[in-house]
């Protein structure tokens, strides 16, 4: 076979190629719902059987809304193996609420290491340095992609961090750099990582999360989860600040073991109660924390081989390792977009999804506002693999289409 019939076949194939990936797919995902949160509604969800067993109309002091509150807490509790001896709340304003009622009543007896490399994990620096004015903190931090050195985090210390950065893709790999020795108290902004992840408990003192995202619920209601370690400090520690309503945990000194029995803060909606319960009652069908982890690590391994073999998008998160398994980030990288501003590139991204979304084949996939330009892929247990895959030959067919019609990609 001569050189040139050999460069002409490279050609033609190239050729068909493009003109391949021209063509619109022609399998839409069945639920095109890949937003990171409010996440996708589990499997064969309906609003008609929330409905059935929501108490609507009634007061959750009552003891039929009462006892629902405390099977969520309960079921909460078998699911995700909380030890028995850790407190489990329902609490205001999602997992920011849970998270800020944590900082703003524990923090301040010692020294606070802050481990932050996204948009959430960079607001509790801003809280704790800002609002709470501590002084006595070192912030820890990395750039979008990439983890922070976790070596140098002080047993001493309490610890601030986020287990997966749902803005950026990256995720602590295990909690192996948290001392098994811990002196200060360990705060785990765990929201897209639950039932994603297995959760090492006596690591952690703290552990927030919420209904509308890896179990499909939900928002507006946060869980809170506290070690016998982090309830000494709220029984034994008395910030001095201003605490609102909402975020107060002790009365007298003592703490408030009602929050953790169902006598929520104040009123919880009764409706996103009973869809939480839903959603873990599918949960527990499918094998508990074991189900949601396999479902989440098949759609994330289907989606990153497709990247493997595309040379124009990578993941954002640099080491295979750090990569999260629910929010997955992803950036181009064709010289031809790396090269314009910031500007264009957001441009760019925004008629990439426009485009997906007219047609029906991905919604609210554009990456976080504080995120470098790119897409983000959420690939949680309520996904389904099947959509997965019907959504890969539209991510490649929407960036060519996209090309052609941006002048920059001329």
């Amino acid at each position: 076979m001569g050189a040139s019939y050999k460069s002409r076949l490279v050609t033609e194939i190239l050729k068909k190629k493009v003109m391949n990936s021209k063509k619109k797919p022609k399998l839409l995902p069945e639920r095109p719902l890949f937003s990171s949160g409010p996440c996708p509604k589990r499997p064969g969800w309906s609003f008609e059987a929330v409905a059935e067993i929501a108490w609507l109309g009634r007061s959750h002091r009552g003891k039929g809304p009462k006892d629902q509150i405390r099977r969520v807490i309960n079921l909460s509790r078998e699911i995700l193996k909380v030890p028995r001896d850790y407190r489990i709340g329902i609490v205001p304003a999602s997992d920011t609420g849970a998270f800020e009622m944590s900082l703003w009543g524990m923090l301040g007896s010692r020294p606070v290491d802050l481990v932050a490399w996204e948009s959430f994990g960079l607001g509790w620096v801003e809280d704790v340095v800002q609002q709470l004015k501590l002084s006595d903190c070192r912030i820890i931090s990395a750039e979008y992609g990439n983890l922070p050195n976790l070596d140098v985090v002080d047993p001493k210390s309490d610890i601030c961090f986020t287990w997966n950065g749902t803005t950026s893709g990256v995720k602590v790999p295990n909690l192996d750099w948290i001392s098994s020795d811990q002196e200060g108290l360990v705060f785990c902004d765990a929201t897209s990582a639950v039932f994603s992840h297995e959760v090492v408990w006596d690591k952690l003192d703290v552990v927030t999360f919420s209904w509308q995202k890896t179990m499909g619920g939900e928002g507006a209601h946060g869980m809170l989860i506290l070690s016998p370690k982090a309830i000494h400090r709220l029984e034994n520690y008395t910030p001095d600040r201003p605490l609102p309503k909402i975020f107060r945990l002790t009365k007298n000194g003592r703490f408030l073991n009602d929050i953790f029995l169902g006598n929520t803060i104040n009123t919880p909606s009764m409706l996103c109660v009973a869809d939480a319960l839903d959603s873990l009652q599918w949960i527990d069908s499918i094998g508990g924390v074991a189900g949601t982890i396999k479902r989440t690590r098949q759609n994330f391994e289907l989606l990153q081989s497709w990247v493997d073999k595309n040379n124009w998008i990578e993941n954002l998160a640099q080491y295979p390792d750090q990569r999260s398994n629910s929010s997955v980030c992803l950036k181009f990288v064709e010289e031809k977009f790396i090269a314009l501003d910031e500007v264009s590139k957001q441009e760019f991204v925004q008629s990439y999804v426009d485009l997906l979304e007219r047609e029906g084949a991905a919604f609210d996939i554009k990456s976080h506002r504080d995120a470098p330009p790119g897409l983000r892929v959420w690939c949680g247990a309520t996904v389904e693999s099947e959509d997965i895959r019907r959504l890969l030959p539209w991510l490649k067919w929407a960036y060519v289409t996209t090309c052609e019609r941006k002048e920059n990609f001329n």
